[in-house]
């Protein structure tokens, strides 16, 4: 239970860096932030959690990671077909679109 709750949290703490990473040039200083800025985070997860670094907990949260990632590009790639996608900051441009 623990370690699919935070997987869902590393899910969810990629989802704004997929953004930011979907609109930058490919292999960038930002691109790479984007990728690895998060990595400090899931580390001190699994530590806090308590779920280790066990063989089996390496899937799941790769899994978790990258899905985050990709999602983010998702809806990263919506919001510019709708023509709304303003910077790189997906909070910034979901608030510019709700007000």
């Amino acid at each position: 239970m623990k370690l699919a709750l935070i997987a869902l949290i590393v899910f969810i703490i990629n989802i704004p860096f997929g953004y930011w990473r979907a609109n930058v040039k490919k292999f960038s200083v930002q691109w790479f932030l984007s990728i690895h800025i998060p990595i400090p985070f899931i580390i001190a997860l699994r530590i806090y959690g308590d779920i280790g670094f066990a063989f089996y907990t390496y899937p799941i949260m790769v899994a978790a990671f990258f899905g985050g990632q990709f999602f983010g590009k998702y809806i990263f790639t919506v919001l510019t077909k709708k023509e709304r996608v303003l910077s790189s900051c997906m909070v910034m441009d979901i608030f510019r679109i709700l007000k």
